[in-house]
């Protein structure tokens, strides 16, 4: 086994705090550095395929997780008049996977890893915003500086790529949040309604809650007030479905966000030196994919194995790109595919389901891992 090292972990997202987690159970000594004076919450609720909840068995959380979420059984995929289009069965690629897909509030999931972090010994440091100069001296004292700063404004990226990276914005916003739902509908099913250039999907969680994301094309706007964004979305859809007006009638106002959604383009390297990113600083991908928290948790996992098998941090760090980006790469894609197809005006039936089988998505999903 190689030998215990000094981490410096900047960031407190997904990749992060799952790092935190489990290099300071295999013995390294981990400091954590956040810029916000808590852990980042933004997002109103990921899911959680087989693939992280591998991850997260193995951090000995998926109990914990399973209490906290919900159990989808289906996707359902509808249009602008609730007819359903195409299905898809979560179950089954469950079983292939031998693992459940669990749908959480994105609350709820940092809260559970930021409990695991504190109970362990990690050095955490809020309210400390990292420049690139601070990155350096920390790349001196540890013997490895991992980036998990997120996708638009990643100093540990910039360190590497000073003023080479430019988030890709792809014209449509998304605002999110959280409701509790005053109607049973499609239990236990993801539900997706399309519509040209439009789209509305519902995640049910647990206990009536859920979260959901409208989205439409749009470019960006930085001055125009969030009310404003919040009274078009309800404008574009309040003739859509009743369980799409019920989510938006009982949303909690406090959740709710606009986003204009940006992704990165694959990237040539991932460290240099002893400096590393990982998670959306390192691939960021649309939400399209479906991938992004479970990806930025299989780095974490990954990356610990690497450690525990390489000794030198350089060599550990090369051998991790080339495991990770093949698989992060094509996550990039369909997300971007997807986005293409849904907001293109004329959407088409895209789950799964209709392009690539339930055995290819398994092995697809936990390719590297079992």
């Amino acid at each position: 086994m190689a030998s215990s090292k000094k981490i410096a972990i900047v960031g407190a997202g997904v990749a992060g705090l799952a790092l935190a987690i489990i290099a300071t159970k295999q013995g390294h000594k981990v400091s954590l550095f956040e810029r916000g004076d808590k852990v980042p919450t933004l997002g109103a609720g990921v899911t959680l395929w087989p693939n992280a909840m591998f991850v997260m068995q193995q951090m000995g959380l998926d109990n914990a997780l399973r209490d906290r979420g919900g159990l989808p059984s289906m996707m359902c995929q509808f249009d602008p008049q609730g007819v359903l289009q195409t299905e898809f069965d979560i179950l089954a690629v469950n079983a292939l996977c031998g693992l459940p897909s669990v749908t959480i509030l994105r609350r709820d999931l940092m809260d559970l890893l930021m409990d695991t972090v504190s109970s362990l010994d990690v050095n955490i440091k809020f309210n400390l915003s990292i420049t690139v100069a601070d990155v350096m001296k920390l790349d001196r004292e540890f013997d490895l500086v991992v980036g998990a700063d997120g996708r638009m404004n990643s100093v540990v990226r910039q360190t590497l790529y000073p003023g080479k990276v430019t988030p890709r914005y792809h014209g449509f916003v998304n605002i999110i949040g959280v409701s509790h739902q005053q109607e049973s509908f499609q239990d236990n099913a993801i539900s997706d309604f399309r519509g040209s250039g439009q789209r509305f999907g519902i995640v049910p969680v647990n206990g009536g809650r859920c979260y959901w994301a409208g989205a439409w094309n749009a470019p960006i706007d930085k001055h125009r007030p969030q009310s404003d964004w919040f009274e078009e979305l309800n404008q574009r859809f309040r003739s859509w479905p009743n369980p799409v007006k019920d989510v938006l009638q009982n949303s909690d106002s406090a959740s709710m966000r606009h986003i204009f959604v940006h992704d990165i383009d694959p990237l040539p390297f991932w460290h240099q030196g002893n400096i590393l990113i990982i998670g959306d600083a390192a691939h960021a991908s649309l939400p399209t994919s479906g991938q992004g928290a479970c990806q930025a948790l299989e780095d974490a996992w990954h990356l610990s194995l690497m450690l525990k098998e390489e000794d030198e941090v350089a060599s550990a760090l090369q051998n991790f790109y080339h495991q990770r980006y093949t698989k992060t790469s094509a996550a990039q894609m369909v997300g971007r595919q997807l986005a293409k197809k849904f907001f293109s005006g004329q959407p088409e039936p895209l789950l799964p389901a209709t392009h690539i089988s339930i055995k290819e998505l398994s092995h697809f999903w936990m390719q590297g891992l079992i």
